[in-house]
């Protein structure tokens, strides 16, 4: 089917069209992973957007239920420049056009991603709309123009569970070497904004029993779990939007032991009395270089993230741990007499790079020093 991608400042892409024969709306963003692509889908971050990948090449491994970081596939659509409808891989369940129609998500692929990203990367991120349902050009821009952007809205309320579980699996054979089974002896509330389900793997694996609580909880209602330490997940949309997060750090921040992640970070860096803002195009895959301020070691990272702290709005009990070495940009915080730290990019980073698997055991290294 012929598909088109509009965007708000009139610019059409015309492809052929995957997965549903339907119309969504989004933000339109770019990843720059070479792998990765079912992770992508399923991550909740994503929610609210249309994901352009700039490999040219999507599809050739096809997709398994184990390489899931959600219950399902969550970004509103999908474009890349050619799909390959024929996977080969001994663990692929079904090729990605299948499993795109089984979500009920459009994707369009035969368009000039690299045009489309350079667009991107010169305007900045925008809205769009994919449909292989109405392929009417000033029809399309106008529904574009006519959505809302990202900043100010709540997106967390979305994808939050919508009650307290118990997560108890850890990593399986392929990935066991990254961060050796530890026995579970620290009880972990993760706060779960829109959770990649890895982040609750790598908790287990250093020796950690996870209840998971929706993004929604306030500090009153972690804290009645008894953790030895709380984790704030990733997750979409505005971080300065969930007034209610931002509420419930604040109140655990001095309590317990703290570690963020992503949106996470976002919301450490509010609670601490930090401000943020929305970036241009955002950072989004899994070739990001990050420095430590602490040690000088340069990690390559896993990133997905439309906002930033801003680094000139950082109180003076509040140390930058971690900067890009692509814009600068604030990729982690450490509280200088509390124990709480957050980082921006994806520790957990399915499907990779492992460079910073080791935050999880300084998480752990926490709390065994608050015992």
């Amino acid at each position: 089917m012929t598909a088109k991608l509009a965007l708000a400042d009139g610019t059409i892409f015309t492809g052929r069209g995957f997965g549903a024969a339907s119309e969504r709306v989004g933000e339109v963003v770019f990843n720059t992973s070479l792998t990765g692509y079912q992770e992508v889908l399923t991550d909740p971050s994503y929610r609210g957007q249309i994901v352009v990948m700039t490999n040219p090449m999507i599809g050739n491994y096809g997709t398994t239920a184990d390489d899931q970081e959600s219950a399902g596939v969550q970004v509103s659509g999908f474009a890349v420049r050619e799909l390959t409808r024929v996977p080969s891989n001994y663990r692929s369940d079904q090729d990605l056009d299948a499993y795109l129609k089984t979500a009920g998500v459009v994707g369009i692929e035969g368009i000039d991603t690299r045009a489309l990203v350079r667009r991107l990367r010169s305007s900045g991120s925008m809205m769009g709309v994919l449909s292989g349902v109405d392929l009417v050009d000033a029809s399309l821009v106008a529904k574009a123009r006519a959505a809302g952007g990202m900043a100010g809205r709540d997106l967390v309320r979305e994808v939050v569970p919508k009650a307290a579980f118990e997560w108890t699996t850890g990593f399986g054979p392929l990935a066991e070497h990254v961060i050796p089974p530890r026995a579970a002896d620290r009880h972990v509330v993760a706060v779960d904004y829109g959770m990649k389900w890895n982040i609750l793997r790598c908790l287990t694996q250093v020796g950690c029993r996870v209840t998971v609580v929706p993004g929604t909880a306030t500090a009153a209602e972690i804290l009645a779990h008894k953790p030895d330490g709380v984790f704030l997940s990733n997750g979409p949309g505005d971080p300065a939007a969930v007034g209610y997060a931002i509420d419930a750090v604040a109140n655990l921040v001095g309590r317990t032991p703290v570690f963020g992640i992503c949106l996470g970070h976002q919301l450490l860096g509010l609670a601490l009395g930090a401000k943020t803002y929305k970036l241009k195009f955002g950072h989004r895959g899994a070739n990001h270089p990050v420095k430590s301020e602490r040690t000088g070691r340069v990690e390559i990272t896993t990133q997905n993230h439309g906002f930033a702290v801003d680094p000139a709005t950082v109180p003076a009990d509040v140390d930058v741990t971690h900067v890009s070495l692509n814009d600068a940009t604030v990729e982690g915080l450490r509280h200088k007499t509390l124990p709480a730290f957050s980082v921006q990019y994806h520790p957990e980073a399915a499907a990779g790079p492992h460079d910073s698997s080791y935050l999880f055991e300084e998480f752990r290294t926490l709390m065994d020093s608050r015992r």
